[in-house]
């Protein structure tokens, strides 16, 4: 479908209210895919986009014919658009008194031509399904407009990430108002790109005039290939944008004396080779724009306020899926430590390495030779024993779960590509999928990560919806902090501990714990989630 790319402004000569001729203006619209009819409230001015100059008396008489309106049109101007470089996340948040709702979206920027794409992606059971189709609803009936000129946007991909509701104050309304300031804070946040429409043309001009045109196209902007004779004519092919080749037509008309002829097709929109120009000359300033505002409305002591868009990050209430890691809260050899442990290959070679060194120091290790059937593995070793404990459990006090956070975390695929983008994301995501299955199991759950927080000698404790959360001092790990716990626990409490670290599992069944892989940990948080939905659906 073509796409008009020239927007006209309509002079009413003959005092017709502005709103009555733009209700009558609409009719055509509806008759006539080509022609949009737009109302710029900024300007209190009626508009009509059209592919060209053309259709203008057309439209013109038909205007005068059906309504009795006499009117002219202006000078045309190009429709430009906008699109984004870089993938951010919009945050809207709108909390006046007894009103809730905050709404985070991922913009991605798309090959050109591609539109825009919305979608969602965030779970039901951080936000109601019913919230996310309203939130989709707002995001499709709107036409969002970007930061720069305030033109359309285009080319992007819109997903709904995370969303919040309130289950007294949040209505419908909310959410519009919530859904419109993320697009805005996110394109404000964004490196945005000011598009103009190009045309592809074939320009064919006597063999004599074909300097004259090469001139003209390159003084343009434009671009050509070869050019290809064709007998006393030469042709010449390429792109330019519109607001060049616009009126290019009687040029070639004069300077050819007539025998010339030019033929444009829309090809698309592309990066706009004078955007300075442009965005100075429409003077378009996104942070007074009333009606399509940036930043948010937050509520404090009993009344809202209004927070820009380049502080909402510091006041909104879920956390961001983009966060960067802060590199200068972590220590150097934890990290180093992380690095090499950061999946299982890893961790084999170091404990490679660490036999290395006990040789060097010891002596070499000798086996004795065995019968064949009593050789066992380790796993097998490990397998029997939690077996045996299992059959006779030695705890009558209370249940406690150890969970080495970055075992997990690497251990599940869903995480470990979460922690691409975000390990302080991935770290938040497993906190709150625990803090789920704490409340259904009613177990005291100790959640354990690395000296990656903060430097120093003291260790640091939170608990957060009823889980503790424990990050160990600088140079302890959290297989040392669980080692020494669970052999606490463990003499009058039944003590699980989490991770897949084989030589760990070894010392907490000494320890008279019980070791549950974390992959095996994952299949029991599924169920748990199941059975939640299922007690939520019942009721």
């Amino acid at each position: 479908m073509l796409e008009p790319v020239l927007t006209y402004r309509v002079d009413l000569l003959d005092g017709t209210d502005p709103h009555t001729a733009l209700t009558k203006l609409k009719i055509i619209e509806n008759e006539d895919p080509q022609l949009n009819v737009v109302w710029n409230s900024r300007l209190a001015e009626i508009h009509i986009q059209l592919m060209g100059e053309i259709q203008l008396e057309v439209l013109k008489s038909i205007i005068y014919e059906r309504f009795g309106m006499k009117v002219e049109f202006s000078t045309g101007s190009i429709i430009y658009k906008e699109t984004v470089e870089n993938t951010v996340e919009g945050v809207g948040h709108f909390e006046p008194l007894k009103h809730y709702a905050e709404v985070h979206l991922l913009i991605k920027p798309l090959k050109r031509g591609s539109g825009i794409i919305i979608n969602s992606r965030c779970k039901e059971d951080l936000l109601d399904r019913n919230w996310q189709r309203l939130i989709l609803t707002h995001l499709h009936e709107k036409t969002h407009i970007g930061v720069l000129t305030g033109s359309p946007i285009t080319d992007v991909e819109i997903t709904l990430v995370s969303g919040k509701a309130h289950a007294k104050h949040t209505e419908g309304g909310d959410f519009r108002q919530a859904t419109y300031r993320a697009v805005r804070q996110g394109l404000r946040s964004a490196k945005s790109v000011l598009l103009e429409p190009v045309y592809e043309f074939t320009l064919e001009v006597p063999n004599e005039n074909i300097g004259r045109a090469m001139t003209d196209i390159q003084r343009m902007n434009g671009t050509f290939s070869s050019p290809e004779s064709r007998g006393d004519v030469t042709v010449l092919s390429g792109t330019c944008p519109v607001s060049e080749m616009g009126s290019y037509t009687k040029e070639v008309m004069q300077y050819t004396h007539g025998k010339g002829k030019l033929a444009c097709i829309l090809k698309g929109y592309e990066p706009c080779h004078n955007a300075e120009e442009v965005i100075e000359s429409i003077g378009y300033d996104c942070d007074a724009d009333l009606e399509n505002p940036c930043g948010s409305v937050f509520c404090s002591h009993g009344a809202g306020y209004n927070v820009p868009w380049n502080e909402v990050a510091q006041h909104m209430h879920l956390p961001s899926i983009l966060e960067p890691v802060k590199e200068d809260s972590v220590s150097t050899n934890s990290k180093n430590a992380f690095e090499k442990c950061k999946n299982q290959d890893d961790v084999f070679a170091l404990d490679k390495e660490l036999m290395q060194i006990f040789e060097q120091t010891y002596g070499p290790i000798t086996h004795k030779k065995a019968p064949e059937k009593r050789k066992v593995t380790a796993v097998s070793a490990i397998d029997k024993a939690a077996e045996k404990l299992m059959k006779n459990p030695q705890y009558n006090g209370t249940e406690y779960l150890l969970v080495d956070g970055y075992n997990v975390i690497f251990a599940w695929e869903h995480l470990k590509e979460l922690t691409e983008r975000s390990l302080d994301g991935a770290r938040q995501v497993l906190i709150n999928i625990l803090c789920n299955y704490q409340g259904y199991s009613k177990c005291n759950l100790i959640l354990v990560f690395d000296a990656y927080r903060v430097k120093g000698q003291y260790r640091e404790v939170e608990t957060v919806n009823g889980i503790s959360i424990v990050y160990t001092k600088e140079a302890e790990t959290a297989d040392m902090y669980i080692e020494k716990v669970s052999h606490k626990l463990a003499k009058n409490n039944r003590v699980r501990v989490v991770t897949s670290d084989a030589l760990e599992q070894m010392i907490i069944l000494g320890n008279g714990a019980l070791r549950v892989s974390s992959l095996a940990f994952l299949e029991e948080v599924r169920q748990a989630e199941e059975e939640i939905r299922n007690i939520i659906n019942n009721d």
